[in-house]
């Protein structure tokens, strides 16, 4: 009997020492992550991102750079809709990059703290540590996990599964759902690398806007490290120092403009001014105008438009420039707001239709061909915005603009009385409209 329970005993303790070494549970995965995040120096990724949340799925190449403590460079590209960004940190601050059009947007903000990104590590281990409900399954080579997605500006997307390589916790897979289990966004990891090397100035700002594409730039393949799947013990290893971020000043713009020698009126060459005059409530060419009457319950004067578009853009040159595109009204007005204007203006010598809506709310949208920049930085108080199909910046304290690319053509929306909230949702309700 006693040689019965002695054999029973000894079964059952080498059955669960082989189950210890052979498979973690949640805790212990969610421990490793914890410690691999706060130790971890670099990584490089690629992959895929689709956006599942107009009428056709959207594809998005992502390049992701991470080096410790606060460098990022991300890149995202859609050739359909004319897409090319890189969103770069680093000790000047936190840059907004189109290269091909010599854009540069730079902004104080501790971006991404405060916006977790569904195609950065940080972001995806965070929500599976924040999440004491997660759920926590086992797929073949993966720990899959199952918790809350929290993203700004994107409360419709309520949970999100985590697919985390069982060797390394590199991702895999990433699948962001609504409340009604529909799949939005998918993220596929095509490449991980932890401990990537990178070169000195592969975080430097000049050095990404002169590469005038947005194809991975090259690095020191000398220098990388040959370590492509490390173990976990390798990937714990000591922290470095902090990087500090500097500090931005914001840059103050001038007012210019020219004078229609029939109408009188000004014809303004920024596109702020074109807004700030339209969100006035005073006529740029010093007329009341005769929309008034029409807008009387909303008690908002509207101005006539800036320019007369039966008078030539430029009086110098008698081939006037066409308008080659039409006007895209957004799928969503805040409540108590209409359209009441639309008109061709004149903005740096090229033609753009200027949108005004007036009601509880009041702003301006300005639709354009983006043009290249002569001068390659812009100093700005403000920060990135993900609208989902492209990034945004905001911009501004009493008088806000909100600024995109979108399908090759650039828009900025303005208000000084439109809540910020409301701003992202009109922004958004782009997508997937077309020109009149």
């Amino acid at each position: 009997m006693r040689r019965i329970t002695w054999i029973i005993a000894l079964v059952v303790g080498v059955t669960m020492v082989l189950a210890g070494c052979g498979k973690k549970d949640a805790g212990s995965v969610v421990n490793d992550l914890d410690q691999l995040v706060g130790k971890m120096d670099s990584y490089q990724a690629s992959g895929t991102m689709t956006l599942q949340t107009g009428q056709e799925p959207q594809d998005y190449q992502v390049e992701v750079w991470y080096k410790s403590k606060n460098y990022y460079r991300i890149s995202l590209v859609n050739e359909k809709k004319d897409i090319s960004q890189i969103v770069l940190r680093n000790d000047e601050g936190v840059f907004v990059l189109t290269p091909h059009l010599n854009k540069s947007f730079r902004f104080k903000s501790d971006w991404p703290e405060r916006q977790g990104q569904v195609y950065l590590y940080q972001s995806l281990v965070q929500s599976i540590v924040d999440d004491k409900a997660r759920q926590f399954t086992v797929d073949n080579g993966a720990y899959v996990f199952d918790v809350t997605a929290n993203y700004q500006n994107a409360s419709n997307l309520a949970r999100q599964r985590i697919w985390l390589n069982k060797k390394n916790y590199a991702p895999q897979h990433v699948e962001v759902s609504d409340a009604n289990a529909n799949v939005k966004v998918i993220v596929d990891f095509k490449q991980f690398e932890f401990g990537k090397k990178f070169d000195k100035d592969s975080f430097d700002m000049k050095r990404n806007m002169t590469a005038g594409n947005m194809n991975i730039l090259p690095l020191d393949q000398e220098k990388a490290t040959g370590n492509v799947d490390p173990t976990i013990k390798d990937l714990i290893k000591p922290e470095v120092d902090k990087a500090t971020v500097g500090t931005v000043a914001p840059e103050d713009k001038a007012v210019s403009g020219t004078i229609d020698p029939v109408t009188g009126a000004t014809i303004v060459e920024n596109a702020e001014d074109v807004e700030d005059a339209a969100l006035s409530g005073t006529p740029v060419d010093g007329k009341k105008s005769p929309d008034d009457k029409a807008v009387g319950e909303t008690d908002t004067p509207i101005t006539e438009p800036v320019v007369n578009p039966a008078e030539p853009v430029n009086p110098a040159n008698p081939q006037e420039e066409k308008l080659t595109f039409g006007a895209i009204d957004p799928s969503y007005t805040p409540l108590g707001v209409k359209q009441v204007d639309i008109a061709e203006i004149t903005l740096g010598g090229t033609k753009a239709i200027l949108m005004r809506y007036a009601g509880d709310y009041n702003y301006s949208i300005v639709e354009s061909k983006p043009q290249v920049e002569e001068a390659m930085a812009t100093v700005l108080n403000g920060d990135i915005v993900d609208l989902g199909f492209t990034l945004a910046v905001i911009t501004g304290d009493e008088m806000k603009s909100l600024q995109w690319l979108q399908n090759g053509m650039e828009f900025k929306l303005s208000s000084s009385d439109l809540p910020e909230e409301e701003m992202i949702k009109v922004a958004m309700a782009f997508e997937g409209q077309s020109s009149k």
